[in-house]
C-alpha cells in the first residue's frame, strides 16, 4: 500500500431562522493518512486536528470574515459538542476504488463516533491526483446538527468533505 498526500477540506452550511448572522464554514484536515494500492483504500483522518479556516461567501473563501475567538470557539464546539473528540479521535475509512472510465468508484465504511456507514462516491483523476467530493449526512452517524440561541441558528444535516490527493499509483 502506498501512502497519500494531499488535502481535505470540508464545508459546512447554516441554516435557521438567524441564519443571516451565522457563517457557511471551510474546515481544514491536515492530519490524515491515506494508503491505497490502486484498489484497497484504507485511511486514518485525525479530528482532533480539524481546523477552521474561515467562512464562505458566494462560493469563495473569506479567511478574514470570522474573528480568531469565534474561529477557537467554533473549534471548541466541533471537538467537544458534535465530534466529541476527546472519546472518537478519529475516524476511519476502508474500501475499494474501481476504475471506470476516466473515473474511479469508490465505496466502503466510513467509522466515525463508533458507528460505520456505507458510502459511494466518485473520484476523478487528474494528473496523477484523486480529486472529488463526497456529502455527508451527519445524522448518519448519531451525530445531531449544532444548535445555537434555541436553534434560530443550527447547521444543515448535511457536511461536503472535498478532496485532492496527489501522488495517487494507480497501477497496481
Amino acid at each position: 500500500m502506498t501512502p497519500v498526500t494531499g488535502r481535505i477540506e470540508a464545508l459546512t452550511f447554516k441554516d435557521g431562522f438567524l441564519s443571516k448572522v451565522a457563517h457557511d464554514l471551510l474546515i481544514d484536515l491536515p492530519h490524515f493518512e491515506l494508503t491505497t494500492d490502486g484498489t484497497a483504500v484504507e485511511g486514518r483522518f485525525v479530528l482532533t486536528s480539524l481546523t477552521v479556516v474561515g467562512v464562505m461567501r458566494d462560493g469563495s473563501l473569506d479567511a478574514r470574515g470570522i474573528s480568531e475567538r469565534d474561529r477557537q470557539d467554533i473549534s471548541g464546539n466541533i471537538q467537544k459538542k458534535i465530534l466529541h473528540t476527546r472519546e472518537h479521535p478519529e475516524a476511519r475509512f476502508s474500501g475499494t476504488a474501481k476504475r471506470n472510465g476516466e473515473r474511479f468508484e469508490v465505496r466502503g465504511g466510513l467509522r466515525l463516533l463508533g458507528e460505520t456507514r456505507e458510502l459511494s462516491f466518485d473520484v476523478r483523476e487528474v494528473d496523477g491526483h484523486w480529486q472529488g467530493e463526497v456529502e455527508l449526512q451527519p445524522t448518519r452517524w448519531g451525530i445531531q446538527p449544532f444548535k445555537a440561541l434555541l436553534g434560530a441558528i443550527k447547521l444543515q444535516d448535511r457536511v461536503v468533505v472535498r478532496f485532492d490527493l496527489g501522488a495517487v499509483k494507480t497501477d497496481p
